[in-house]
């Protein structure tokens, strides 16, 4: 078996930004990529050398526009989960899997999926940036060893009404003899 990789499966193989876009906008339009994208060179005066020269410099709306032209417009199946970290163009799509006709969008499903997003945000706000039951252990969790970590270090948190510094075995006035263990 042959150590290289078979790109050719993958319908982004040897199709350049510009065609790409080109066939996307001429199939959908520029609302409605802006719509499921929401990425702000399809709705402030679109064109297709802009949003081309925008998508070359930024690598997460590069990725964002082929993910869509494969999962939308080619309407492959979504990717297993150790694809999801590889971008679009090298993600190996399997050999049964054919491209199929583009997906049927509206401006109704993109608001839709809009406040489905936006629901799925203010969740992860809430939760602190995790997910699901788990994530009120995780904080609970980090409060209690952010309280045990304040106690072990006697300079965080209160402090202590000793007028007198601490003093180390030479002699010298020490502010850090305490936190050392080297007070008397």
């Amino acid at each position: 078996m042959s150590s290289e990789i078979n790109y050719k499966n993958n319908p982004l193989n040897g199709v350049g930004l510009k065609a790409l876009l080109t066939e996307i906008v001429d199939h959908y339009g520029f609302e409605l990529l802006f719509a499921y994208l929401n990425i702000n060179c399809f709705k402030t005066n679109p064109s297709i050398d802009s949003s081309v020269k925008f998508l070359k410099k930024t690598d997460w709306a590069r990725e964002k526009v082929e993910g869509f032209f494969l999962y939308e417009f080619k309407n492959l199946p979504k990717p297993s989960t150790n694809q999801l970290s590889q971008s679009p163009r090298d993600r190996i799509i399997p050999d049964g899997q054919t491209p199929s006709e583009p997906a049927k969008l509206n401006l109704e499903k993109a608001e839709a999926l809009r406040e489905e997003r936006e629901k799925k945000a203010a969740a992860w706000d809430r939760s602190g940036g995790h997910r699901g039951a788990s994530s009120k252990r995780f904080n609970a969790q980090r409060s209690q060893s952010s309280s045990n970590r304040d106690n072990d270090r006697p300079w965080k948190g209160s402090r202590e009404s000793s007028s007198a510094p601490s003093t180390s075995v030479e002699g010298n006035v020490d502010p850090w003899a305490k936190a050392k263990g080297k007070s008397k």
